[in-house]
């Protein structure tokens, strides 16, 4: 128990402190706010992919409608920060609860393509609705507006953005934490583990999936809108599939069950891009697409998984005992 909040504690102390120590390594307050969303929408995923136990690749699809609804409502309705990503959150979370009957009954390959199938369906709909979502040219006609707490009026700069971004990030880890952490979470993970054991202890399985799925909706959307007043653009790529593939990626490399892996995901996924692009601009994929066959065939469980796994293999070498005799060290 100690450990974990030291773990937790650490990761917050450099989160927080960001805006100090990350100029003197080369990076920038835009990258940092970049991975903590993306690392907030691949969290999302994993608490669907990685603790409930299915194979999504739609979730690009409420990413992009997170952006959309933050962009429309800049752009037609009003000028808050704070409600355009509410309001971001909601479209695409809502889309995600009203779509996830469809899905809870399927079961792997089944569960993955209905999820494309449905994200494709928003793409191509973003892409056409020309006079709403700007077509193929995205939707740019709304910016980041300042923020006004009551005489005090803070400009959105980058490094203040950070913070907005990691105000929401918490929120959304937070949620998630809770929820791994009650009667709702365990279900999620006894469904990962014995489905049909699940099934007969009488759980409504479907009905839990169908919940994992809004939620992950929920947070990707959070992400999304993030993400639109992050480049202050939104487009239909943001829809498309290949995002969802992305996303999947993160959750892979930083570990699904783990749950901190999406952010340590997110940080190499988006440093590789950022640092690769700029040497090999048309490139980058192929360093990821690397990466990702080392990580399946040689740790499949991902960075934190195996760093994991060494840990209890050190934590159990036996230790000499006074008389003698080796004894095993228990791992806690």
């Amino acid at each position: 128990m100690n450990r974990r909040v030291y773990i937790n504690g650490a990761v917050w102390l450099l989160l927080v402190t960001a805006a100090l120590w990350l100029p003197l390594i080369g990076g920038y307050m835009a990258l940092a706010s970049r991975v903590l969303l993306y690392a907030l929408a691949a969290m999302g995923l994993n608490l669907l992919l990685g603790f409930t136990g299915c194979m999504s690749f739609g979730e690009a699809a409420y990413f992009g409608l997170g952006g959309y609804g933050t962009g429309l409502y800049l752009t037609y309705i009003g000028h808050s920060m704070v409600v355009s990503v509410i309001a971001g959150t909601l479209l695409g979370g809502v889309a995600a609860f009203i779509f996830g009957p469809l899905v809870m009954r399927r079961r792997g390959i089944y569960f993955a393509m209905i999820t494309v199938a449905i994200g494709q369906i928003f793409y191509f709909i973003a892409e056409r609705w020309n006079s709403l979502t700007g077509g193929e040219d995205g939707l740019s006609g709304f910016s980041r507006q300042p923020l006004h707490f009551g005489f005090v009026t803070v400009p959105l700069d980058a490094t203040a953005f950070y913070y907005f971004v990691l105000f929401f990030f918490a929120i959304g880890t937070g949620i998630i934490a809770v929820l791994l952490h009650s009667p709702l979470g365990h279900t999620f993970v006894a469904i990962r583990e014995n489905r049909r054991r699940a099934q007969f202890l009488g759980i409504h399985v479907e009905r839990y999936v169908w919940a994992s799925f809004a939620i992950a909706g929920f947070i990707a959307s959070l992400a999304g809108a993030l993400n639109a007043l992050q480049n202050n653009f939104i487009s239909p790529i943001n829809l498309y599939w290949v995002e969802s593939g992305n996303l999947v990626i993160m959750a892979v490399l930083g570990g699904m069950r783990s749950f901190w892996g999406p952010l340590v995901g997110a940080i190499i996924f988006v440093g590789i891009q950022d640092y690769v692009s700029s040497y090999f601009p048309n490139n980058w994929e192929t360093f990821i697409g690397g990466l990702f066959i080392v990580a399946v065939l040689f740790f499949p469980n991902g960075i934190l998984g195996l760093a994991r796994r060494r840990g209890r293999r050190a934590a159990a070498v036996p230790q000499p005992s006074e008389s003698g005799e080796p004894q095993v060290r228990e791992a806690t």
